[in-house]
């Protein structure tokens, strides 16, 4: 398998001078790393060349790494059924660059390309209609950035006496939780729920008390 998708690499990048600046085979997978200025040109050949024919998309998602200048990747799954091949697409963003949109080349990106958008706020140009699609109206911020805090910024919820949905700020009571990060092996300092009941037990040692 690694000798075909080493074939499939040097066919692409023969024929697509500069479309590709970087390839590698892991796990019996070919990756291919484009640029946004070239994507669409990469995506046709892979499309419809006849050593390619990857005619399917199977996804296309996000990634985050805000460590880096470019802190997004944008990453193509494609499948060619005539050739029985996989092949990964890769780029980065930085966000603010548009990456234009392969739906013209698999409509099926359609929705792929708006969770992408949803989900990390990359920008596809020329997408037919670049809205979101997981979050709800009004939703601030973009979920899977690693600098979204886990908890959100609001929380929704029905009110019965309003007869309506709600949008509150996240309270969190955090004077009510111990956080001690102590490993289990090691046990905690104070008495777990139910741990006082070990004491009444005759001959059992008294349960740890609490620091």
């Amino acid at each position: 398998m690694d000798e075909t998708l080493n074939d499939l690499a040097a066919h692409v990048t023969g024929a697509l001078p500069g479309a590709v600046v970087e390839h590698k085979i892991a796990f019996g997978e070919l990756t291919l790393v484009t640029t946004p200025d070239q994507v669409l040109k990469l995506a046709a050949f892979l499309r419809d060349d006849p050593a390619c024919l990857f005619t399917c998309i199977v996804d296309v998602c996000g990634a985050d790494y805000p460590a880096r200048e470019q802190r997004f990747e944008v990453v193509y799954h494609l499948l060619s059924v005539k050739q029985n091949l996989r092949v990964r697409v890769k780029l980065s963003t930085d966000g603010l660059i548009t990456v234009p949109s392969v739906t013209g080349i698999w409509p099926g990106a359609n929705w792929f390309e708006r969770e992408a958008y949803d989900m990390y706020g990359i920008l596809f140009a020329n997408h037919p209609e670049l809205r979101r699609l997981l979050t709800d109206y009004g939703f601030d911020g973009h979920p899977l950035r690693k600098d979204f805090p886990l908890t959100g910024f609001v929380e929704v919820r029905y009110d019965d006496e309003m007869k309506r949905v709600v949008y509150e700020p996240v309270r969190l009571a955090q004077e009510f939780r111990n956080f001690d990060f102590l490993s289990p092996w090691e046990g905690v300092e104070y008495v777990l729920p139910g741990d006082e009941k070990a004491a009444s037990q005759p001959g059992a040692p008294a349960a740890p008390k609490a620091s």
